[in-house]
């Protein structure tokens, strides 16, 4: 089994930048992709994700403002998140697709206006 702890949320400006990072353990070496999702009170999605050889996709609301770096010899993802909206408010997930799907617990991004 996979574990997967997030940090690195918190309160920021419109316009600012944050960097969430999630660390691997247990079974990490069966992982074959990671990401990121978020979770609003309206809606939910996957919006950046990694798979072995580096290639990466984002939903189109955050590409071009996000990035998703994995680090496979840390066992670590990370999302830098720039020029942060309202709309970007949220709660985070780390995500890690292995025998079968893992997620994290979760960190809160809130950007204010």
């Amino acid at each position: 089994q996979v574990r997967l702890v997030e940090s690195g949320g918190g309160l920021v400006q419109s316009g600012g930048s944050l960097n969430l990072s999630c660390v691997a353990s247990g079974v990490h070496f069966s992982i074959h992709a990671m990401g990121w999702s978020r979770q609003a009170p309206d809606k939910g999605e996957l919006i950046a994700a990694i798979v072995t050889g580096g290639k990466s996709i984002y939903h189109r609301s955050v590409e071009g403002r996000f990035f998703v770096f994995w680090d496979q010899a840390k066992n670590t993802v990370t999302l830098q998140m720039n020029n942060l909206q309202p709309e970007d408010t949220a709660v985070y997930y780390c995500w890690a697709a292995a025998v079968v799907d893992n997620w994290g617990p979760g960190t809160p991004v809130t950007v204010s206006s």
